[in-house]
């Protein structure tokens, strides 16, 4: 039987390589990983460093899951679903959770992934090659931010938004974006020190954009005229939200804890559909500070504060996708990278609904920085 292999590589040089019988496994995580780190077809007989096997298999799912449940396991939460897992007494990490089983060998770092369906699988590949990637990185001293990102393209001056959740970080980086700026990142990003210099490489992730901003940016219409093609969107997108698309419905939908349901974005489509700019790697230039106060105007305001540990993201502090295969090692937040950060130029200001002064205000405040 074929079998075909993906080698997912960042700008730094880490990698993992995803082999499945399924061309349509190894795509998919090209396609979820490869516009901000890189993909390229390689030969599954001659790999090197940590491997991902994933493949649709019912039997093998079955019988990885008769492990699990005959071995006393341990329930935890991992990408908002139950998972039992086991650790054998030769090291060996088994799990299970609806549709999917997952084997961990950390002495030969070979994540074996089987399940009953091919997106499940799919998804569960692509998220987890990315976690492998971001131990090595981690290991070699990088650190998650949580920021959006855009750079420049003349030099690769990376222009970082931090703030509280709401403050507009995903609003800064799309209004950025499409200045002719390169998005390198709209929610998290991964940033090291080397020299005098503070590098940055992309988080690679759906991009979640609320019916307000898709509405504001005129993408609304774009999105729905895909999704009445036939074009697909993120799996993770609730059916309301496609369905609210395709009726035209512009209103927020709401969960019932008050988060808002939002359009889901492969990371190509933030290329294809809405006509962004990727960037795979950037150096820090300066930090924005917005705040969206809607009844002000839009203006660079003094004040902006620090660069603080709750900036960082560990795996201790990470909820949706614990560290269960025990593939991150520990970390805290460097304060000399947060005291360096802190020195770059920065600049706060206020944004509100009208979506062409806050563009305004936000390319003022980085040619004030950058």
């Amino acid at each position: 039987m074929t079998t075909f292999a993906t080698r997912i590589t960042t700008a730094d040089g880490q990698a993992v390589t995803v082999i499945s019988r399924s061309r349509a496994i190894t795509n998919w995580t090209a396609r979820y990983l490869g516009l901000w780190w890189t993909a390229a077809a390689t030969n599954p007989d001659d790999t090197t460093g940590p491997a991902i096997h994933a493949d649709v298999d019912s039997e093998q799912h079955a019988t990885l899951t008769a492990r699990v449940t005959a071995g006393g396991p341990e329930e935890v939460i991992y990408a908002t679903d139950p998972m039992l897992l086991i650790c054998t007494e030769t090291g060996l990490i088994i799990a299970t959770q609806e549709g999917l089983a997952y084997e961990w060998d950390p002495a030969a770092r070979i994540l074996r992934i089987v399940g009953t369906d091919e997106t499940t699988v799919a998804t569960a590949t692509a998220r987890l090659a990315r976690e492998i990637v971001r131990g090595q990185l981690l290991a070699e001293g990088w650190q998650i931010l949580h920021a959006s990102a855009v750079t420049r393209p003349t030099d690769n001056a990376t222009l970082l938004t931090l703030g509280a959740k709401g403050a507009g970080k995903t609003t800064s980086s799309f209004l950025l974006a499409r200045t002719g700026l390169h998005l390198l990142a709209n929610d998290r990003v991964f940033v090291r020190a080397d020299g005098d210099t503070i590098r940055v490489l992309p988080w690679p992730s759906a991009a979640a954009i609320g019916f307000g901003l898709l509405d504001a940016l005129d993408w609304f219409e774009l999105v729905r005229t895909r999704l009445a093609a036939g074009e697909q969107m993120h799996p993770t997108q609730k059916q309301k939200v496609t369905d609210a698309l395709l009726a035209g419905d512009r209103r927020p939908l709401w969960k019932s804890n008050g988060t808002e349901m939002k359009p889901q974005f492969f990371p190509d489509q933030l290329s294809s559909w809405l006509g962004l700019t990727l960037a795979t790697e950037g150096h820090a230039g300066g930090i924005l500070f917005p705040q969206i106060v809607p009844d002000t105007g839009p203006e660079l305001v003094a004040g902006a504060r620090g660069v603080v540990a709750e900036d960082f993201f560990t795996a201790g502090t990470e909820d949706r996708y614990p560290d269960v295969f025990g593939l991150l090692p520990l970390e805290t937040p460097s304060e000399e990278l947060a005291d360096r950060l802190a020195q770059l130029p920065h600049q706060a200001l206020t944004m509100n609904h009208d979506i062409d002064a806050s563009a305004a205000a936000l390319v003022k405040a980085a040619e004030s920085i950058l």
